[in-house]
């Protein structure tokens, strides 16, 4: 395609962050735009029913406009939203939130909840960020995506990422490079808990010893655990220290939940814990209450739930979570949740679990949602049900089910931030009966 450069008004927001224009009556997603705006812009793809494109130039500006505070935003594809203030971002989530009820579930809530908020920088405990030793540069780069996603974004820095891991990865890019196995480290998970931050090294070739103990001396310089994955999930072993064991508590109900490196979990520590006081707040729970909370995980809601109700069965499609929740109850002295794997995409409505008479039902699906589940669930008797949601388009699809098929009516819904200066929405949803 031609290189073209075009001036464009801006007047919305998209779902993923982009800017919103219309040229000769086409939509035109531009990259950096804000609504408000008119920007000069560089076409970088053109389909049958829209083009894409990123701002050149801000020629008339947004007075929501801020100064990104990282160098890199723009080019790396981990954050969208850094040029809009944190308030902003939170009200075009909300709007989203809203468009897709209506336009996908037909449905709105009674009432909205307040947006759930926390820090907006240093939040993120988990990650992937990708590795290549690009020989043309004699260097190793490390990062996340580009927007373009073909390329790796050389980082210096990340300020979503917790400091310990965010401010020093130009040094880790610097580390991979001194590798005799430069070459083939594809990647570096982030896994942090409470007390630990490990660093995941994904190696495609044996580790020399000189290797190890260039990784090693880091780890000791930076007090960052560093583990080692010669192969698949299963083969990730610590190399220093010796133990690297994760975990994070739950303080508001005493539970503390273990974790392996590259297990599920929450990526902002600080939401998750807001988080589960609003899903418990909204269950209302009682002495009496007997709970089934779908897609459970390693137990983040589950553990919490056992501490305030007769019984509680968390229900996960990942076997290895599964044995991890069990285990994370047992460690928690709980003696009232139990676990089952099962695939959640298929028919389980003749499963024991299934069928057992509940209270109350927590969902917290990914990005699909919860269809398959809303064919047999909820049973009779079970009149409240919360809903956690990564994906507003599912989370619509699904709140239609519950309101036009099982009569339930959509009392309270909201966002939570749970990734600050990205895109995505999390939200959740409260249904009565």
């Amino acid at each position: 395609m031609p290189i073209q450069i075009l001036d464009a008004d801006i007047t919305d927001l998209s779902h993923d962050g982009r800017g919103v224009a219309h040229v000769a009556g086409k939509a035109l997603f531009v990259s950096g735009g804000l609504p408000g705006e008119r920007v000069r812009v560089r076409l970088t793809a053109r389909h049958r029913a829209y083009d894409e494109g990123r701002a050149e130039e801000i020629i008339t500006r947004s007075p929501e406009r801020i100064e990104p505070r990282c160098p890199h935003f723009g080019t790396c594809g981990g954050c969208a939203l850094q040029h809009l203030p944190a308030e902003a971002q939170i009200a075009a989530k909300q709007r989203v939130l809203a468009e897709n009820f209506e336009r996908i579930g037909k449905v709105e809530p009674r009432t909205w909840l307040p947006a759930l908020t926390d820090a907006p920088w240093g939040y993120r405990r988990k990650g992937r960020l990708s590795a290549k030793w690009v020989a043309k540069k004699d260097k190793a780069v490390v990062g996340f995506r580009e927007i373009v996603p073909k390329f790796i974004a050389d980082l210096s820095e990340c300020h979503t990422l917790l400091p310990e891991v965010g401010l020093r990865i130009a040094a880790i890019a610097e580390l991979v490079g001194s590798l005799v196995v430069r070459d083939q480290i594809p990647q570096i998970e982030i896994a942090a808990g409470d007390d630990t931050i490990a660093l995941v090294f994904r190696h495609l070739r044996p580790l020399s010893d000189a290797d190890r103990e260039r990784l090693a001396a880091f780890g000791r310089e930076t007090g960052l655990a560093i583990l080692l994955q010669p192969g698949g999930p299963d083969s990730v072993h610590a190399l220093w220290p010796e133990q690297a064991p994760l975990s994070f508590r739950i303080p508001a109900h005493d539970v503390d939940l273990a974790f392996e490196p590259l297990d599920f979990i929450q990526v902002n520590a600080g939401m998750n814990q807001r988080m589960i006081a609003r899903a418990l707040d909204l269950l209302e729970l009682s002495a009496q209450d007997r709970v089934l909370d779908l897609f459970c995980g390693l137990g983040n809601f589950t553990l919490p739930i056992a501490r305030h109700v007769a019984e509680v069965t968390g229900v996960e499609g990942d076997a290895a979570l599964v044995a991890r929740a069990l285990a994370n109850a047992t460690r928690n002295g709980i003696t009232n949740a139990t676990f089952h794997a099962a695939d959640l995409a298929a028919d389980a409505s003749g499963t024991p679990w299934a069928r057992a008479p509940w209270t109350k039902l927590l969902l917290d699906p990914p990005r699909s949602g919860a269809a398959a589940v809303l064919e047999y669930l909820p049973r009779k008797g079970t009149d409240h049900v919360v809903y956690v949601s990564c994906h507003p388009g599912s989370l619509a699809r699904d709140a239609g089910t519950l309101v036009n098929r099982h009569g339930f009516e959509l009392v309270q819904a909201g966002v939570m931030d749970m990734f600050p200066h990205t895109a995505h929405v999390e939200s959740i949803a409260l249904f009565r009966r």
